[in-house]
């Protein structure tokens, strides 16, 4: 389990923990238009999971603003963002910062995505949210990539989560090599 802290102070991340080479946990969280969405698994397309704690704290909307920019040209990839902020309150985030080339998954429901992930924060002032963390997941549904923030209120590594993303949907890899 990774050592993850919220302003310098430690906190427990509980579920399950996955790996890069094994296949996705096939999961459902809520679209901001209340629909299902279903994540991990295979999807004849990649998926780029930006999780983050909520949109609504500075370093977690930048991350989701680099990310629309950054991913917006990457074919055959979808690239979410998964809190557990209400599907309204992600919406409207979109809406007012132009977010077009990202869909928004709520966990609020069932916590599945963060149990099947093992990125739900256990304890602490944040208990109840998801860790930062970015997974990619390529077309086969093979985990090619995780990023677990060892620090919550620290960026992601975008330059290592994009290469990532761009591997993954390349057409010259299987997915398996990983």
């Amino acid at each position: 389990m990774s050592k993850v802290t919220f302003q310098g102070n430690p906190v427990k991340l509980t579920g399950n923990t996955v790996s890069v080479g094994e296949n996705a946990p096939i999961v459902n969280v809520t679209g901001a238009d209340l629909s299902s969405i279903q994540i991990g698994g295979k999807q004849g397309k990649a998926q780029i999971l930006v999780v983050l704690p909520s949109l609504d704290t500075g370093v977690c909307a930048a991350s989701a603003r680099k990310f629309n920019e950054s991913l917006a040209n990457i074919q055959n990839a979808e690239v979410i963002v998964i809190s557990m902020d209400l599907p309204f309150a992600m919406g409207r985030f979109c809406a007012t910062e132009g977010i077009k080339n990202l869909k928004t998954a709520s966990d609020f429901r069932n916590k599945e995505f963060a149990n099947a992930y093992g990125v739900l924060i256990a304890d602490g002032a944040l208990a109840g949210l998801s860790a930062r963390s970015v997974f990619v997941i390529n077309p086969s549904g093979v985990i090619t990539y995780k990023e677990i923030s060892s620090e919550i209120t620290n960026e992601p590594n975008y330059e290592a989560a994009i290469n990532a993303a761009k591997e993954a949907t390349s057409t010259s890899c299987c997915g398996h090599c990983h």
